[in-house]
């Protein structure tokens, strides 16, 4: 069986962000699994939003979005990235890691499904939240309630594979009318 190929977008530019913990954890731990190819893509990379961020969501199977929340929605600049696209997040899965104060990002989960809508991209209906995501990671940026943060990430990581396979296959087979 062919690897899936998963971007992870880091979705936060702020000057010290949580962010990149966050997604270099599920990164990390998406790719313990042998039927995974993982691409971390950082909004604070050159080319990104553009020709980078284009190639890597263009190349993925599927996207896992690592998103803050930031007064009660997703970051701007998250936004700008997501728009700056079209034929490629068509008839793909998108994912989400969310994380923020007592609401864990969940907040601004909601209305980017709203935005993937609108895109033909189809959401995954589990998420991956951390509430208190400081405090919820210990210093070496794993998470330190393991057991049900990786039994939350295992059922996300199952739902995006089926779809990632899926929506592959049905790509492949006849070209996606938008």
């Amino acid at each position: 069986m062919e690897r899936i190929r998963l971007a992870v977008v880091v979705g936060s530019t702020r000057e010290g962000r949580f962010g990149p913990t966050v997604a270099h954890w599920f990164a990390g731990f998406a790719a313990r699994r042998p039927d995974v190819e993982v691409d971390v893509v950082d909004l604070l990379e050159p080319g990104v939003p553009g020709p980078r961020f284009s190639a890597a969501i263009d190349a993925a199977d599927g996207v896992v979005v690592v998103t803050p929340e930031y007064n009660h929605s997703f970051p701007g600049p998250l936004k700008t990235a997501i728009d700056t696209l079209w034929p490629e997040w068509h008839a793909k899965p998108v994912a989400f890691v969310s994380y923020g104060g007592i609401s864990g990002g969940l907040r601004a989960v909601e209305p980017l499904r709203g935005v993937f809508a609108e895109l033909h991209a189809m959401t995954i209906r589990e998420t991956v939240s951390f509430a208190g995501a400081s405090a919820a990671f210990d210093a070496d940026g794993n998470p330190k309630e393991t057991d049900a943060v990786e039994t939350a990430a295992e059922r996300l990581l199952d739902q995006l594979l089926w779809w990632a396979d899926a929506l592959r296959t049905a790509r492949a087979t006849r070209p996606y009318a938008a």
